[in-house]
């Protein structure tokens, strides 16, 4: 097998709970996922079957959740599986949320959560916390291009906001970031990714309903599908040449980006770039 699954992952499993069940029920060794969800979080999660996996720099990865953050307390997690660290009687309304958030917008500087599996001198960072060891945690760019609230309840000081994002945002230190701005204190309670690149919601597959390998082969989504890339379809001469790695000589085709799908009776065979009137052969793959 050959291609993605647009997974859809249920609360309390791991990333990796799905790919081990996955392996289990297919016999194939070579699976993996294309960004890790929380064990507490839900929702797309795509997963490479066989050789796809070499595809994942070609994918999209914009990210896109919907958030919601607990107002009145603070954890060591920045969720609610922490230990909750502060407590505060502030109560907020629905304009200073909204208000708040749009300092988020654009290009920002963000701290990961200490407990989070980003390595600092070759050591994660949730290993220095459990070893209550301290660590300089550096600022990284993220790009957030929506973060709109979508439902406050006021009572319970939970609001529920939709976030689109580059990929290494966490949502986890947005939560607490906006608790800390608004000087209540936040975390995250409930968190559903909706879209990762080209899989959404409205795509994916409930874990529940993959339970033979005849299934994962029904939900396998063939790769020319979600990568956003000119297409260039091969002939049968062309097809022996990429297979050896060479490079083809263009004429007249204009591509408007410098990487190409080489395709051959509907499938993926290659990944190409493009290089002035050629096409340079970067990835083959043996799956025709």
């Amino acid at each position: 097998m050959f291609g993605f699954v647009n997974i859809y992952k249920p609360k309390g499993l791991t990333s990796f709970d799905v790919v081990a069940y996955l392996r289990k029920i297919t016999k194939i060794k070579q699976i993996g996922h294309t960004g890790t969800l929380d064990p507490f979080a839900q929702g797309v999660l795509p997963v490479c079957i066989g050789k796809s996996a070499r595809l994942i720099e070609y994918l999209a990865d914009d990210k896109e959740y919907l958030a919601s953050v607990q107002f009145g307390k603070t954890t060591t997690t920045y969720d609610l599986e922490g230990d909750v660290v502060q407590t505060f009687d502030k109560k907020v309304s629905f304009d200073e949320i909204k208000k708040a958030l749009k300092s988020f917008e654009g290009e920002i500087e963000q701290i990961p959560p200490i407990y989070s599996a980003i390595k600092v001198n070759g050591k994660k960072l949730y290993d220095y916390a459990r070893q209550g060891q301290k660590v300089e945690i550096k600022p990284r760019k993220v790009f957030i291009s929506e973060i709109t609230p979508i439902e406050f309840e006021e009572e319970l000081q939970i609001v529920k906001i939709k976030v689109r994002c580059s990929k290494g945002t966490y949502i986890r230190s947005i939560a607490n970031d906006l608790g800390n701005k608004l000087g209540c204190g936040g975390y995250l309670c409930e968190l559903i990714r909706t879209l990762a690149g080209s899989f959404s919601v409205a795509n994916s597959v409930k874990l529940e309903d993959i339970k033979s390998c005849e299934d994962v082969k029904k939900a396998l989504i063939n790769p020319v599908d979600v990568l956003n890339y000119p297409v260039y379809e091969l002939n049968e001469s062309e097809k022996d040449y990429v297979s050896h790695g060479m490079s083809l000589h263009l004429k007249d085709e204009l591509f408007n980006s410098d990487i190409v799908i080489l395709v051959y009776s509907g499938r993926i065979y290659a990944v190409g770039k493009v290089e002035q009137n050629k096409i340079i052969t970067k990835k083959v793959f043996e799956v025709i």
